[in-house]
C-alpha cells in the first residue's frame, strides 16, 4: 500500500469509518486541561503539495491527502508549525461539533455534520490541552482559504507521504522514559502532537495495527 497510489474513494471512505467504528477510543481523564480538538481531514490532493506528486503539473489529482496548515508567524504559540486546523472547544460543544467549526475558521471549508467519520484517541499536551482528533471526509475541497490571523498556508499532503518505511521518527527524550515522535513529510517532518494524531491514523486506519500514541513525546519547542 506504501508504495502505490490510494484514491479518495467510497473504498477508503468504508476503510476508515469501520476502523473507527471498532476502535476503543481512550479519553482523556477530566482534568485542569483545556478541550480542544482538530479535524484531519481526508480529501484530494488535487492541484498538489509541495511535495513530488503522481498527477502531472496542472492536473487535480483524486490522490487522497491530508489536509494540513502551516501557522501564521505572527501567532505567540506554535507559530509556522505544522498543524490540522483545531482549536478550543466551546463551551456546550462538542469535539465533532469545534472540529468542524475551526476547519471552517481556520481553511474557509465548511462541512455537514455526516462528514464526520469517528474520533482517535485523544492527546494531552505538555502546554495543557486535551486533543480529540476527529476524521473528517472533505471530498474534493477546491473551495479553501487560509485564515489571514491564524493560518499562512494550506497543504493537502498525500496518504502515500504518511506510509514512508522511515516513520515515525523516535528519539530518547531526556525528561521522559518514552521517545519524542515525528512523522516525517518532504525532506522534514512535523512534530507531535499533530504527528501523534497522523501516526495513528496511518496505523490504525490505513494498516490495520491497533496502536497507542498517548504516551509518545513532543519536542521542547512544541510544549509551549
Amino acid at each position: 500500500m506504501a508504495e502505490g497510489r490510494m484514491l479518495l474513494d467510497e473504498t477508503l471512505r468504508a476503510q476508515v469509518r469501520d476502523s473507527l467504528a471498532r476502535w476503543d477510543r481512550l479519553a482523556a481523564q477530566p482534568t485542569s486541561h483545556r478541550p480542544a480538538a482538530v479535524a484531519l481531514t481526508l480529501v484530494e490532493e488535487g492541484p498538489g503539495a509541495a511535495l513530488e506528486r503522481v498527477a502531472p503539473p496542472g492536473d487535480w489529482s483524486r490522490d487522497a491527502a491530508i489536509l494540513l496548515t502551516r501557522r501564521s508567524l505572527h501567532l505567540r504559540h506554535h507559530a509556522g508549525q505544522w498543524a490540522l486546523p483545531g482549536g478550543r472547544i466551546d463551551e456546550g460543544e462538542t469535539a465533532e461539533q469545534a472540529a468542524l467549526r475551526e476547519l471552517h475558521e481556520e481553511v474557509g471549508l465548511d462541512l455537514p455534520p455526516q462528514s464526520i467519520l469517528g474520533t482517535l484517541d485523544d492527546y494531552v499536551t505538555r502546554s495543557g490541552f486535551a486533543i480529540t482528533p476527529v476524521v473528517v471526509w472533505g471530498g474534493e475541497a477546491r473551495a479553501t482559504a487560509p485564515s489571514p490571523d491564524e493560518v499562512a498556508s494550506i497543504h493537502r499532503i498525500p496518504l502515500r507521504e504518511f506510509l514512508r518505511a522511515d516513520a515515525p521518527l523516535l528519539e530518547p527524550c531526556p525528561d521522559s522514559v518514552h521517545p519524542t515522535l515525528r512523522m516525517p513529510v518532504g525532506a522534514g517532518w512535523i512534530a507531535a502532537p499533530t504527528a501523534a494524531f497522523l501516526y495513528q491514523f496511518r496505523e490504525c486506519c490505513l494498516l490495520g495495527r491497533p496502536t497507542r500514541v498517548a504516551h509518545f513525546e513532543q519536542p521542547e519547542f512544541a510544549r509551549k
